[in-house]
């Protein structure tokens, strides 16, 4: 049990006992990112939240969601479980615009979630349990943890994510063929926390060796996180989700695609996700029964997702200017991305301090600092130079959406100062 749920059983006293099982393994994530990104409220600079501002610091928002708050009334009034038709109708169309190698297949109408990490949930809940090994790269979002582990009381079985700056296909492949049973593997792409989309040889070798997996009989269970979709800065990096792969790949994998609007539309306050089914051989019937398997717990633990929400989506995508505004607001990513291309490349001097991590896209990248230790250098960061950072699996991670392009620079020189510091210590 993780010693944040033991203490908090320990507060509790005799009144643990009317928790379940799963109850008592719950725990707020205090050391974790939104811990971090708590002490690093106030900081000058502040790398830690996955959101994304302006230039001048004001949120990041398209002007068609922002107006389209003056809604029909209609909006006011239950969406259902499974979420409101017009919606799951055009976000399944936008699925096939974004991802072309999808037309002909076969897939679900996406169920409409409260956002993503609750399409996660609703995941664990109907396919992890004890015993269950869900496979992972070992640089992970934290709340995977939580989710899959000690909510659904599921094993996370971690994997080297990188070798010679690539995505380490062998690595997966050894983890889901280890042991015995139906596996489920989790692909985040673009990667939270280190900014890493598949190359197009990465995707290639990745559903290669989940289909020779599957074909020794093992059932997998393929999640894919897609939070961060679209948001890819290089050429040869590979442009569609892998659920268009894993759709019709073998009878023995299940693919699940989570997206949505948070990260991809820049309304990380709307909550508005959407879970979708595919597999070989699949048919209209068993579809339904996935909809309707997914409808039923999102019944069984929020009813139904905020119905404004809902609608404040379906009018942005009817408008005309929608399509525009969000090439303009990923321009402003892509710049930021460019210019930290552009600080690493004028200051060799970093790779003394600090090691990059493989990144491509996204709204992170990640450094690994070199004979520091990262919490450490987190700390010295937020008390010495005002400046607050994520740090998971040893790596300090940097967001980037966050940062005004002029602060860019000032980032990096405080990150390699303040390992200057402690190693002075």
């Amino acid at each position: 049990m993780n010693e944040l749920a033991s203490k908090l059983n320990e507060t509790l006293g005799s009144a643990a006992d009317f928790l379940s099982s799963a109850g008592k393994r719950m725990y707020f994530p205090y050391g974790g990112i939104l811990g971090q990104g708590a002490e690093a409220k106030g900081c000058d600079i502040n790398a830690t939240i996955g959101m994304a501002f302006e230039e001048d610091g004001s949120a990041l928002v398209m002007d068609c969601f922002k107006k389209g708050i003056n809604l029909d009334k209609k909006a006011f009034l239950y969406a259902g479980s499974f979420g409101i038709p017009e919606l799951r109708a055009k976000w399944r169309e936008m699925q096939i615009e974004k991802n072309p190698s999808l037309k002909g297949k076969e897939f679900s109408n996406p169920v409409v979630t409260n956002a993503l990490t609750h399409g996660l949930r609703i995941s664990a809940e109907l396919f992890a349990e004890s015993g269950v090994q869900v496979v992972v790269p070992d640089l992970f979002w934290d709340n995977y943890s939580l989710v899959f582990e000690e909510s659904a009381g599921a094993e996370l079985s971690l994997f080297n994510t990188f070798k010679d700056g690539h995505f380490d296909t062998a690595a997966m492949k050894k983890a889901l063929l280890a042991g015995e049973g139906k596996k489920i593997l989790i692909l985040n792409f673009p990667n939270n926390p280190t900014g890493y989309t598949a190359t197009n040889d990465d995707a290639v070798e990745i559903v290669k060796a989940v289909a020779e997996v599957a074909a020794t009989g093992r059932k997998i269970v393929v999640i894919l996180d897609d939070a961060y979709f679209g948001l890819v800065y290089e050429n040869g990096v590979h442009g569609e989700s892998l659920f268009a792969e894993f759709s019709d790949l073998s009878e023995n994998v299940l693919a699940v695609k989570l997206d949505g609007t948070t990260k991809e539309d820049y309304v990380w306050g709307l909550r508005v996700g959407f879970i979708t089914f595919a597999f070989k051989g699949v048919t209209p019937e068993q579809l339904k029964a996935l909809e309707a398997k997914a409808a039923g717990n999102v019944r069984s633990c929020v009813s139904n997702v905020s119905s404004i929400g809902q609608h404040l989506a379906v009018a942005a995508f009817a408008d005309p200017d929608y399509a525009q505004q969000k090439r303009d607001k990923y321009a402003v990513l892509k710049k930021r991305y460019r210019e930290i291309r552009s600080i690493i490349k004028l200051h060799p001097e970093y790779a003394e301090r600090f090691e990059v991590m493989p990144f491509n896209s996204g709204y992170f990248m990640c450094v690994r600092p070199i004979d520091v230790d990262a919490e450490a250098l987190r700390r010295h960061l937020i008390e010495k130079y005002s400046c607050g950072t994520i740090v998971l699996s040893g790596l300090l991670r940097l967001a980037f959406s966050t940062i005004p392009t002029a602060k860019l620079a000032g980032l990096f020189q405080h990150v390699s100062d303040a390992i200057d510091d402690l190693r002075k210590k």
